[in-house]
Parts: structure tokens; C-alpha cells; sequence
């Protein structure tokens, strides 16, 4: 049954569902809801279990067509509707909701009165809240039969032109594309094309909504907005950690143990010189400052992570080195705080 409460909850911002919300969203919204605020996962939380009804509610409402179409209409009157009258003989005198909600079985009586419809206007106990709401408003049974007329929703309620609907798409962009920005050209499914502009630093797997670039509305209206979800392609040199750019450097062993300076690419094609200290291990990151990825907010660096090689082909007298080096270094145990940490 209706009530007056209908007025004041909004069971759309409950369940996080728009206005146009169909079974299966609904549905979907309810059950991720219910799950997150059952009481068996909030023993003794008030207002976990208050926030479990207030779902149940909705749910109940929104997934019955019937109730949800009364709901709609209820709504609707709550958002600037048909003034009512309910009192004495012919319809004068101060009146509340109550009054109207009679009519669907709960007032006195089983009668409602309002200001416009039919001469005496009375409607009985039990009426279709259609043929109610279209004396209200004025719709005639082409109304209730869904044929609205031009500029009024199914009850009759005026509103201004409609914003066209959002656009859902995907797209693939190289890696330096994403990193740098680059204007694609889509086409719709009605066979339009458009171009549009994707800001620098989109991310793998990001969406992005493009305002005004979604389906076309009424006249006068705003077209809806375009929600682009973006695939990076990965780049053979650079990787992406936040805004920093990330690159594997290749120094030699003697490179990494004497110390060196060595040149690093950066993606925009030019090179920076970074200095390896003495000593520095594979695995070391040496930060490069302003060479990451350049968004509006902010600038990422460039992160060199160092890696040793070890030489293959050894010529007798290289060996020979390595073996002496070797030999120097006989007492040294590089894994002895590897094994004591292990036993920890």
C-alpha cells in the first residue's frame, strides 16, 4: 500500500540506482547493498540494521512494476504537483496527504478529494491511482495506457527538455599516447563520428567521461556524456608506476662495483646522465626528477632500476680475473644474513 512516507523517501538514492534503473540494476544494487549491511555482519550496529530495512524497502517497492509505478507517481506529486483540497462539501477547506492516500483503501470513509477532475470531485475507495493521478493532471486514459503527450511524463506532470543519455565506449591508445595525450576519432552506433581530445597520464583501464559527447536529447537539451574506457598498450622499454615513469637500466658488473656515469633514454626521446656509485647492487632505483608523466596536477619522476649483467663468454684471460677475484674474496658469505633471517 501507498503512504505518506512515499513522500519523503527517495528509494533510487537508497538503492544508488538512477531514475531509469532497470530490473537487473536494481537488483544487483539490492543484493551488494544487503550483503554489506546484514546485521549478521553488523551484530549490535542501529543504524547498520535501520540501513538494512531502508534497502528491503526499496527493493520491495522498485522491483514490484505495480508499486514502483505508484511510487513514481507519488514522487513526482512530492516534486511540485496537483495542489489538493479536503474538508466539507465541495471540495473546500485545508487538507493533507492523508486525504489523498484514501482513496488506495487507508482513509475514512474511502474517499479522496481534490481540487480538479470530475463534478463532484470524488473518486472511490479502491480506484487504479492511474485513473486518480490522471484527473489530478489531467491525462485521460491515453495516460494511462502509456502514450503521454508531448512535454508531460505518464502522469501528466510538466517537464523541460531531457538531457540526452550518457555513452558507454573503449578504446586502445600506445603507451605514449596515454602518457602524452592524443585526440582519438570514435564512431556510434548510429554511425557518427567523434573526435575528441584524451587528457595526458590516462591510466590502463581508466574511464573517463567526456561532457557532451554522449547521445543528443530534446531539443534545447544537452547531449549526454561520454564514458570512454581506456586500454593502454605496454611500451618494450618504459613501464608506469603512478605519474613516475619506470625504465631497467643494463650496467656491467665492473660498471656497478667501480662506479660509472651512463646515459638513460627518457620517453620523449632525448637522455639524461645518471651516476652509478660504487658498489650499487642490481635492483638499486635511482630517481630522476620532472621526467615522469606530466598531468594538470602533477609531474612525476623517472624511476632507473639498476640492473647487473653478467658476461657469458669469457675469454682465458678474463677468467683468469674473475677466478683472482674470486680468491679474494673466499671468506665473504653474500647469503649469511639471508640463512639467519630465514630462521627467524
Amino acid at each position: 500500500m501507498a503512504s505518506q512516507d512515499w513522500f519523503e523517501k527517495d528509494f533510487y538514492a537508497i538503492l544508488g540506482v538512477p531514475f531509469d534503473a532497470d530490473e537487473a540494476q536494481i537488483k544487483k544494487a539490492y543484493r551488494k547493498l544487503a550483503r554489506k549491511y546484514h546485521p549478521d555482519k553488523n551484530p549490535g550496529d542501529t543504524a547498520a540494521e535501520q540501513k538494512f530495512k531502508d534497502i528491503g524497502e526499496a527493493h520491495a517497492v522498485l522491483s514490484n512494476k505495480e508499486q514502483r509505478q505508484e511510487y513514481d507517481a507519488i514522487r513526482q506529486m512530492a516534486r511540485g504537483g496537483a495542489r489538493f483540497t479536503a474538508g466539507g462539501p465541495g471540495g473546500h477547506g485545508g487538507g493533507g496527504f492523508e486525504d489523498i492516500f484514501s482513496a488506495f483503501g487507508g482513509g475514512p470513509g474511502g474517499r479522496v478529494r481534490f481540487s480538479t477532475g470530475g463534478p463532484s470531485g470524488y473518486a472511490d475507495q479502491g480506484a487504479d491511482i492511474n485513473d486518480i493521478l490522471a484527473q489530478m493532471f489531467g491525462g485521460g486514459a491515453a495516460q494511462r495506457a502509456g502514450a503521454p503527450p508531448h512535454g508531460f511524463d505518464a502522469y501528466g506532470a510538466p517537464r523541460g527538455p531531457r538531457k540526452g543519455r550518457d555513452v558507454q565506449a573503449s578504446t586502445t591508445l600506445s603507451f605514449r599516447d596515454a602518457v602524452e595525450g592524443s585526440t582519438v576519432t570514435l564512431r556510434t552506433g548510429d554511425g557518427e563520428s567523434i573526435t575528441t581530445r584524451i587528457p595526458a597520464g590516462v591510466r590502463d583501464g581508466q574511464t573517463i567521461r567526456l561532457r557532451g559527447k554522449g547521445q543528443h536529447g530534446d531539443p534545447g537539451a544537452d547531449r549526454g556524456d561520454l564514458l570512454l574506457k581506456v586500454t593502454v598498450e605496454k611500451h618494450p622499454v618504459f613501464g608506469r608506476d603512478g605519474n613516475n615513469l619506470t625504465i631497467d637500466l643494463p650496467v656491467t658488473f665492473a660498471e656497478a662495483t667501480l662506479g660509472a656515469t651512463v646515459t638513460v633514454p627518457t620517453l620523449d626521446g632525448r637522455s639524461v646522465k645518471v651516476k652509478v656509485a660504487p658498489g650499487t647492487p642490481s635492483g638499486r632505483v635511482l630517481r630522476v626528477k620532472g621526467r615522469g608523466v606530466a598531468t594538470k596536477s602533477a609531474t612525476g619522476d623517472l624511476l632507473v632500476k639498476i640492473a647487473v649483467t653478467v658476461p657469458t663468454d669469457l675469454t682465458d684471460e678474463a677468467r683468469r680475473a674473475v677466478e683472482a677475484l674470486e680468491r679474494e674474496f673466499a671468506d665473504t658469505d653474500p647469503r649469511a644474513d639471508l640463512a639467519v633471517k630465514a630462521r627467524q
